[in-house]
């Protein structure tokens, strides 16, 4: 179980993305009922850091905190620059050791200098791929995604997708309910999958064009109806076909893939708060029976309802 988190910096971290990770494992939300984590920032040097943006942070802890860390956090860092010997060796300990770590935008070529991505998936911001993969060529680079969980390592793209894998761990480590309350409390979307590319072509809308905001809320207050393209285009009202067009420009995926989805996640949160059958639980989200449920469920999460449930059960 998560309990301790560890942030690395060095010279040029990126505030934003340091940020994030300090937003995601640093807050005590223990009012929303969210473990308080054991959290620090870290570093080769004790004291003042610069930052890309001009100004400097003051650090308190050196690397030996890397050595109690569950999950060791990399913000973006500078590429083209040289990662510090002490970071590296710090970082192929603690990874020998059992530590996960997770990295946002181009923390992932810290990773890759430390020979962490060697052999293994994993992504960074779209403007940086084929540089991640030039660069480390033993790397298994997949471009435009959100982020990429290879288990012991987790790389992210840019800052919004840095918080989405945030949340994936979250989830993973506490339920679905624990990650929801730190996205209410961050104001983002509780899960948006990994796969999911990074860049979403959004055409400009004329005046007329209604987003598919109001939409995608009715979805999610609908999930038991029947819920394929005509009954959502008649919801929009567009055609079948230039709604599912404009779905996949403003989602990135299609209705059926981001329908499935949000019944998933309703799906955890029903093994987590009741005792309900899974067959029960299965019409009340949509998927209509247990067996299906089932197929789904564990085909997005990798264990089945009832694992779940013994796993998460509040």
């Amino acid at each position: 179980m998560l309990t301790n988190v560890a942030t690395l910096v060095y010279d040029g971290v990126a505030p934003f993305e340091l940020g994030v990770l300090c937003e995601a494992f640093g807050m005590d939300r223990r009012d929303d009922g969210v473990p308080l984590l054991d959290f620090s920032v870290c570093g080769p040097v004790v004291g003042r850091v610069p930052t890309s943006m001009g100004f400097s942070i003051n650090v308190e802890r050196g690397l030996d905190r890397l050595e109690e860390a569950d999950l060791i956090g990399v913000p973006a860092m500078p590429r083209g620059g040289h990662v510090p010997d002490e970071v590296v060796t710090a970082l192929r300990r603690a990874h020998e050791r059992g530590a996960r770590i997770l990295s946002v935008c181009s923390g992932a070529f810290t990773l890759g200098s430390a020979g962490l991505l060697d052999g293994r998936e994993c992504t960074t911001h779209w403007r940086y791929t084929s540089e991640l993969a030039e660069r480390f060529p033993l790397a298994r680079v997949v471009p435009e995604v959100l982020y990429v969980d290879a288990g012991d390592i987790v790389t992210s793209a840019g800052t919004a997708a840095g918080l989405d894998a945030t949340l994936h761990i979250w989830r993973q480590e506490y339920g679905a309910a624990v990650a929801s309350a730190v996205a209410r409390r961050m104001v983002v979307p509780p899960q948006r999958e990994g796969g999911q590319a990074q860049f979403i072509a959004r055409a400009v809308p004329d005046c007329r064009a209604e987003t598919l905001g109001p939409v995608l809320q009715w979805i999610t207050e609908h999930l038991g109806d029947d819920l394929g393209v005509e009954t959502l285009a008649r919801q929009a009202h567009m055609s079948p076909r230039t709604f599912a067009r404009r779905f996949r420009d403003e989602t990135g995926t299609t209705p059926h893939s981001w329908v499935t989805s949000q019944r998933v996640q309703a799906a955890e949160e029903l093994l987590e708060r009741s005792d309900a059958s899974v067959d029960w639980i299965a019409g009340e989200v949509g998927f209509g029976n247990a067996a299906t449920l089932r197929h789904h469920f564990t085909r997005v999460r990798g264990v089945s309802p009832q694992q779940y449930r013994r796993q998460f059960a509040c």
